[in-house]
């Protein structure tokens, strides 16, 4: 861009083609007022400097070049320095509102000094009437005997089961987390930047020499600006008066000295606080989940030893030793009880064997033992149809003969019991 051109566009507060990046590069690289009327007087050797000097030659033909820049910079920055300014203050003024109506809020301070106080009873801090804010974020301090759960879990679990509405306050306070990083240092020297760049800029226009130059708009333009910027000044002002209003209310809710606690301080302790109360119910739902996870294997676990121990005994079916002391009643009704249901006969089966002689001759040897004259008479009972000798040349076979051979072990045992 010519040098003369450049010159116009500062004549004419063009925002068009000035921008932040140039005017500030323009502040920095500007030489030194001694510098700038040293090179006015070489305007008639022009075409004789170097690049850099015939630049400064043009660029101090503008008057009031320095305070013309600096008004030009503040005009360009203004509407970004209100937007960092404007919501800092809406964030604290909202969330002073907030944390005072919050009812949720206030019946959570009630319970927490409910239990500190229950938990103190007998001790010199026994019947508070109040503690301070700064206690909220110690509950989590106070572990239980375990060492698994907080003061701070067990105040969530109360709340969730006895005091369902205690649980909006999070929801309640959602400024609180942009209010704790508002520093109202801060907030206050901006504020007071401001109010100094109106000023200046009303005093510049004021003392403004009339300008000959046609081109030159820098008053006119600049009249409408601070007008403008005053009034989004005064407006600011007044929400910040308000908002130091608030947060004073809110020391005096709350029992402190808003010149010791400052605004950062306050509401970062609600905010860690808000935050730990919504981690002790998650970890709270965490801790019942994975009990009844526990207590289902648990449950799972001895059902399945139950089954394991009932399929034992059906598979195993062992024969019942009569010797044995106890009950013989109960003994005796087990064993009708395997006879009657069929359970004494239902033996696994191998397969068939191509050789029954085997089984042929256990048949034989339990069918002699049977048919001895000494057992038979001594319970009076007739003589048997069939000889040993014919029971053992019976054609049965081995499959046969192992459900013969168990039937004939009960029967034994019967037998043997009423014998004695």
């Amino acid at each position: 861009m010519p040098y003369e051109e450049i010159k116009n566009v500062i004549l004419e507060v063009n925002e068009e083609v000035l921008t932040e990046s140039m005017v500030s590069n323009l502040i920095k690289q500007l030489p030194e007022p001694g510098v700038l009327q040293m090179l006015a007087e070489f305007k008639d050797e022009y075409n004789d400097l170097a690049e850099c000097e015939q630049f400064g030659v043009v660029m101090c033909s503008v008057p009031c070049l320095q305070p013309r820049l600096n008004a030009i910079l503040f005009k360009l920055l203004f509407t970004e320095q209100v937007e960092n300014i404007k919501p800092d203050i809406v964030s604290v003024t909202a969330a002073c509102e907030e944390v005072q109506k919050s009812k949720s809020f206030a019946t959570l301070l009630e319970i927490t000094l409910l239990v500190g106080n229950f938990m103190n009873a007998g001790s010199r801090n026994a019947g508070a009437f109040g503690f301070d804010i700064s206690f909220l974020c110690k509950l989590k301090d106070t572990k239980s005997a375990d060492q698994k759960t907080t003061l701070l879990h067990f105040l969530a679990d109360t709340c969730e089961q006895d005091f369902p509405d205690v649980l909006k306050f999070p929801d309640e306070m959602v400024h609180v987390e942009k209010a704790s990083r508002v520093s109202a240092e801060t907030l206050q020297k901006n504020l007071d930047q401001m109010k100094k760049q109106v000023a200046d800029l009303q005093q510049n226009i004021d003392s403004f020499p009339p300008s000959t130059d046609e081109k030159d708009k820098f008053v006119e333009k600049m009249t409408i600006f601070v007008k403008e910027a005053q009034e989004q000044y005064t407006k600011l002002c007044m929400m910040h008066a308000n908002m130091v209003s608030l947060f004073e209310e809110l020391g005096v809710y709350f029992v402190f000295d808003p010149k010791k606690l400052s605004i950062e301080e306050f509401f970062m302790e609600l905010h860690n606080f808000r935050s730990m109360f919504v981690q002790a119910l998650k970890e709270n739902q965490k801790r019942r989940e994975a009990e009844e996870k526990a207590k289902r294997a648990k449950l799972a676990k001895e059902k399945q030893e139950k089954e394991k121990q009932e399929r034992e005994k059906r598979k195993g079916n062992p024969v019942i030793d009569i010797n044995a002391e106890g009950d013989e009643t109960g003994v005796m009704d087990s064993l009708l009880e395997a006879l009657q249901s069929g359970a004494a006969f239902r033996r696994k089966r191998g397969p068939r064997q191509a050789n029954r002689k085997a089984g042929n001759a256990v048949t034989s040897l339990l069918a002699s033992e049977l048919t001895k004259d000494d057992a038979l008479t001594s319970v009076g009972t007739k003589k048997p149809k069939y000889s040993a000798q014919d029971v053992a040349e019976m054609d049965i076979g081995h499959e046969d003969s192992q459900d013969m051979l168990y039937t004939l072990q009960l029967t034994m045992q019967c037998a043997m019991y009423f014998l004695n």
